[in-house]
């Protein structure tokens, strides 16, 4: 661990990257819904459940200038949009899955919501 400038422990850079990208609200999802191939914007839509239209392009965005997301043009006709993991993105879903693993393992699933169990 490294030393912050006020002789503290500091957080490790690239964690800190890490997550400031993933620990953003629906980023994690959204990789996890694009990890077994290309979709589209509407596909993605009804997968992330509860993100709204503006939300899911705003982040889809990022993720493109991130390089994990790759945004694929069909001109059609009719013009299709499909979003898809680039190797980047691919090379991050084996950490999402344990997290995931993690998570069902040692995280309390709060009242009323979905157990992923």
């Amino acid at each position: 661990m490294a030393k912050g400038e006020h002789g503290g422990p500091a957080c490790d850079a690239a964690i800190s990257l890490a997550f400031s990208v993933l620990g953003k609200r629906w980023n994690g999802m959204i990789l996890d819904a694009l990890s077994t191939g290309p979709v589209s914007f509407a596909t993605l839509k009804r997968t992330v459940e509860g993100i709204s239209d503006a939300m899911l392009s705003d982040r889809l965005t990022e993720l493109a200038e991130t390089s994990l997301v790759t945004r694929d043009v069909d001109p059609g006709p009719p013009v299709a949009v499909r979003y898809a993991l680039t190797l980047q993105g691919e090379r991050l879903m084996p950490v999402l899955e344990q997290l995931g693993v993690w998570a069902r393992d040692n995280l309390a699933v709060e009242p009323g919501a979905h157990d992923p169990r």
